[in-house]
């Protein structure tokens, strides 16, 4: 039998290149593996800490702020010690982060415990770009397909198994459950410093002498902010306001099931543009359709009945994830590959900003109107501004 292929350093390309994607995939998975930990037992937080509704609100919004925040400083460790350094730290902080807030028995410590958790998942965003470009130069919308798929796992993983498997395996303590999944952002740490490719990508993520602050100035980094930001808008907003909304207009049996459906219908995206995102992402059209999917999206939910709304919040969701793949690919293919970073920095600082701002505009012009469908019309025109800036930054 012969042997396996390999290249100038004596290494088996296949082989290599199955790490970098099961390593990208893992990366993924850190990303929100802790921060989707929290909501399955927030009533239980409520009751222990005596929590008003400011302070989980405060806890709920946090992450965005930090994604918003840290981005830049994530920038700065990237320039200075390297894109794959950057990683390492971010996924060993975010796990200490998430244990430190199981020893959290009040709010000031829980506060400072979720802001080091939402730092380091911060820092990590604009590492894994340069990462992908580095490790999988010749595909790099498959590669942002496969970690942005470990990310969506690493959404719904904790919130199916907080309550029913990882509360009942440590007897019922929410802070030992946080705990829990803080151990694997450890673990993938290790695991990636142990099997991280180094010498084919030291012009990608080794540290230098680089720039780190974004270019402010040019205009392709708000784009991309921006187009970023409808999707996170589109997305955080109506996980926000369904359950509201379908309470207020006597929909309260299916709250469940859409915000199930929401969530889960970002999977078979992320499967289907594993296979076509490297072909589709310097098109124009898709962003078109995800847009038009979307806009029918939100007519459903609001001129729906039952399944319509449970099929609407579902399309939402595929065509959310299909934007946000798109999306994080572009960075690596419209920058040089020392400018990755900045680039990224700057689009998660933008996009993260939307989605904070964008619920607020909701929540208030519902207060305003007193009528509730009022509230999605913001996260509606959010599509208007992806589909409108998506001709300009196709990558050639």
């Amino acid at each position: 039998m012969s042997a396996s292929p390999r290249d100038g350093n004596g290494k088996d390309p296949l082989r290599s290149t199955l790490t970098c994607i099961a390593l990208l995939w893992l990366a993924g998975n850190g990303l929100r593996m802790t921060i989707l930990a929290v909501p399955p037992v927030i009533p239980m937080m409520h009751d222990d800490l005596h929590m008003s509704q400011t302070a989980v609100g405060i806890i709920a919004g946090l992450p965005a702020v930090l994604f918003a925040c840290a981005a830049v400083p994530g920038s700065l460790l990237i320039a200075r010690f390297g894109a794959l350094p950057t990683l390492i730290i971010g996924l060993v902080a975010t796990g200490l982060g998430s244990a430190l807030r199981g020893a959290a028995y009040g709010m000031p410590v829980l506060y400072a415990a979720t802001v080091i958790t939402a730092f380091g998942v911060a820092v990590m965003q604009p590492s894994l770009p340069p990462l992908v470009r580095a490790w999988l130069p010749d595909r790099v919308g498959f590669g942002t397909a496969v970690y942005t798929n470990g990310l969506l796992v690493g959404e719904l993983v904790p919130v199916a198994l907080m309550v029913p498997m990882v509360l009942p395996l440590v007897g019922g303590s929410w802070r030992l459950g946080f705990v829990v999944w803080g151990i694997p952002c450890v673990v993938i740490a290790l695991v990636i410093l142990a099997l991280a490719p180094q010498a084919q990508s030291t012009t990608v993520i080794s540290p230098g002498p680089r720039r780190w602050w974004p270019d402010w100035h040019k205009g392709l980094i708000w784009r991309l902010g921006l187009m970023l930001g409808s999707v996170n808008a589109m997305y955080f907003a109506t996980n926000g306001f369904i359950p509201d909304y379908l309470h207020q207009t006597g929909r309260s049996e299916i709250i469940s099931p859409a915000l199930t459906a929401l969530n889960f219908g970002q999977l078979p995206a992320s499967a289907i543009l594993l296979v076509f995102v490297g072909r589709w992402v310097r098109q124009v059209w898709p962003y078109f359709a995800c847009g038009v999917l979307c806009l029918a999206s939100f007519v459903g939910i609001l001129v729906g009945n039952g399944w319509v709304i449970v099929a609407s919040a579902g399309v939402l969701g595929f065509a959310a994830a299909a934007i946000l793949i798109f999306m994080l690919a572009l960075p690596p293919l419209l920058s040089p590959a020392d400018d990755i970073h900045r680039m990224t920095a700057g689009m998660f600082t933008i996009s993260y900003s939307c989605a904070v701002i964008v619920p607020v505009i909701s929540g208030v012009l519902w207060d305003m109107t007193g009528i509730a469908a009022s509230a999605f019309v913001p996260i509606a025109l959010c599509t208007l501004l992806l589909m409108g800036f998506a001709p300009s930054v196709r990558p050639k």
